[in-house]
């Protein structure tokens, strides 16, 4: 192994162990305490019978719900990391510039105007991803550096909530509980069906992402040169900006308002093991993961038997983070 590559494998060995030990927490600690040294015997072996309460607990709610956290964290870092390199700019992240917003407002229009469920909230929210980065996509580039791109993500958030408000008007009693619940953020709603549907689809995607990793680097460069080193800007730029609403389109209509994991995320891999996106893209997606579980697993605990909105969480980190990366007084890429 060459000495430069120990640092960067050494991080990632590192954070996939830390997934695994807080994925293991996650699933012992809750309404319901199971006691870490029970976790081998109720999964693989013949659990007695006042444990079989625990072992239900255990298969049927705790391990889908911190396995969708692990992959709605993984798939929200690589598309905040993936957004920073495309559009050049590093404070871009699916919810800064309007995906997540547009997501958002697709699927409340969904709930407002049909019968609800997954399998219309998930469309929805993937439309409105889509057009929402596309907006500002466009409107973005006309300006230079980075006050175009944060603008025109300003107004489409602006926008889309404006609109969320008006479509809350409309909504009855039952809806307006939905809506509340689902803009907060949650991921109680995860289950072995929602993941079988999911985990696939996102990993798919995610992986497809990562593996972009050589034209991420070229445009850190800037557009003329990685144009000079073989990439079809335009092509793979559309290309980008569908597979990052294809993640994150379903992943808001499961999960509601989660908000600054592709933000904080990959400016601490940054940090950590710089702009390389050969190593940023999988430390990411890994930080990621762990980010996610610890949020909803502190979620889950801080106000037992009840628990937090998870955006909540999220945004009681994410936001303190974002104002410290404005207040540093120098360039943040």
């Amino acid at each position: 192994m060459r000495r430069a590559d120990l640092r960067p494998t050494s991080a990632i060995a590192g954070l996939a162990v830390l997934l695994v030990v807080a994925m293991a927490v996650a699933c012992a600690s809750g309404a319901v305490a199971i006691p870490l040294t029970s976790l081998p015997m109720l999964l693989w072996g013949q659990p007695a019978p006042g444990d079989q309460l625990l072992r239900n607990v255990l298969v049927d709610v705790r391990i889908p719900r911190v396995l969708f956290s692990a992959l709605a964290g993984a798939a929200l870092a690589v598309t905040g990391a993936v957004m920073q390199a495309l559009f050049r700019n590093p404070l871009a992240e699916p919810g800064l510039v309007g995906i997540s917003a547009g997501g958002a407002l697709g699927a409340v229009t969904a709930i407002v105007f049909t019968s609800g469920g997954f399998w219309l909230l998930a469309p929805a929210a993937f439309l409105g991803s889509l057009g929402a980065t596309a907006l500002a996509y466009a409107l973005g580039r006309r300006a230079p550096g980075v006050a175009g791109l944060l603008l025109a993500g300003i107004a489409i958030n602006t926008v889309a909530g404006s609109l969320i408000g008006l479509f809350t008007t409309l909504a009855n009693d039952a809806q307006l509980r939905d809506l509340t619940f689902w803009n907060l953020g949650s991921l109680a709603g995860a289950n072995w069906s929602l993941l079988a549907f999911l985990a696939p689809w996102t990993l798919v995607w995610t992986i497809w992402l990562a593996r972009q990793w050589r034209l991420l680097n070229a445009l850190l460069l800037g557009e003329r040169e990685a144009q000079h080193l073989g990439f079809p800007l335009v092509t793979v730029r559309r290309k980008l900006i569908v597979a990052m609403a294809l993640v994150v389109g379903p992943l808001v209509a499961a999960t509601g308002g989660i908000g600054f994991i592709g933000l904080v995320v990959p400016h601490l891999i940054r940090l950590t093991l710089g702009a390389n996106h050969r190593w940023l893209l999988p430390a990411s997606m890994l930080a990621g993961a762990l980010a996610l579980t610890l949020a909803d697993w502190l979620a889950r605990i801080v106000i037992v038997p009840a628990e937090l909105p998870i955006g909540l969480v999220t945004s009681l980190v994410g936001g303190p983070f974002f104002i410290w990366l404005l207040a540093r007084g120098r360039r943040l890429a």
